[in-house]
């Protein structure tokens, strides 16, 4: 279901579920999560890729785990103390798994495919994204009453401003390449099936650098700890809609409803 291998000083991991557009339902969500800890506890590595098998990056949280009432049980028990204040010394899992930590070294999303939902929250918790031509953002939960818990509220922002993050957290309408470049939330765009290759180099790159000095510009140019948790736990507070709305739309998916990201 995820799938660790390494090359030279670069950790990979690579989303399996391609039944389901690798789709994270809560095991995989778990596993994701003890990878991101134990890579950035790993002295022997610099550098991680989070990529997707079989051509899709991942296409959200598995929307029949959530209608069956396994995805609710693990999101329910996923809520944040009053006093949490630090990512980075007293981590938490999220929906997706790692999005709620804040790691001292580098990951690379290499993105085929659909990074929806979800999905595209797990790309934007990653410091780069490589994105093939052919591959889709999107904030596709828009349509089901699922609401973004996993930081995409509080990244997206960041990432390409509060003016297009409006529009395209409001419309939830697909992204493709060519704007996800010019808008910056793809950091480098590639022939559709290159991605991971392209990735790897750009890890290799980083590599060769003295490391502290990297990781000490690295933490500094990124929100403070203590701001990012009282930011997650605000967007938090919005988790209860997946009970009031998220459960009814998840269950249409399940059914049927909105293959191929259709939004009728």
């Amino acid at each position: 279901m995820l799938t660790l291998t390494t090359q030279g000083r670069i950790r990979v991991w690579t989303l399996s579920r391609p039944e389901a557009r690798n789709a994270v339902n809560p095991a995989l969500a778990r596993a994701l999560y003890d990878a991101a800890l134990a890579f950035d506890a790993d002295e022997t590595v610099d550098v991680a890729i989070l990529t997707g098998a079989d051509g899709a990056f991942c296409a959200g949280f598995d929307l029949k785990s959530a209608s069956t009432g396994d995805g609710a049980d693990w999101i329910g028990g996923l809520d944040l103390p009053a006093d949490w204040r630090d990512p980075v010394n007293d981590p938490r899992p999220g929906p997706m798994g790692p999005s709620r930590l804040m790691l001292s070294k580098p990951v690379i999303a290499a993105v085929e495919g659909p990074a929806v939902a979800g999905g595209m929250e797990l790309a934007l918790w990653c410091d780069l994204r490589v994105m093939a031509q052919d591959a889709t953002f999107g904030v596709f939960c828009r349509r089901w009453g699922v609401p973004l818990i996993d930081g995409g509220t509080v990244r997206l922002p960041r990432v390409v401003g509060q003016g297009r993050a409006n529009d395209l957290i409001l419309t939830g309408r697909p992204v493709g390449a060519d704007e996800a470049s010019r808008i910056g939330l793809a950091d480098r765009v590639t022939a559709p099936g290159a991605a991971l290759e392209t990735a790897l180099a750009l890890a290799e790159s980083l590599t060769r650098f003295p490391q502290g000095c990297l990781r000490a510009d690295f933490l500094s140019a990124r929100m403070a700890p203590a701001d990012l948790a009282a930011a997650l736990k605000r967007e938090w507070v919005s988790a209860g809609m997946v009970l009031a709305e998220g459960i009814a739309g998840a269950t249409r998916f399940a059914q049927g409803a909105g293959r191929g990201g259709s939004f009728d």
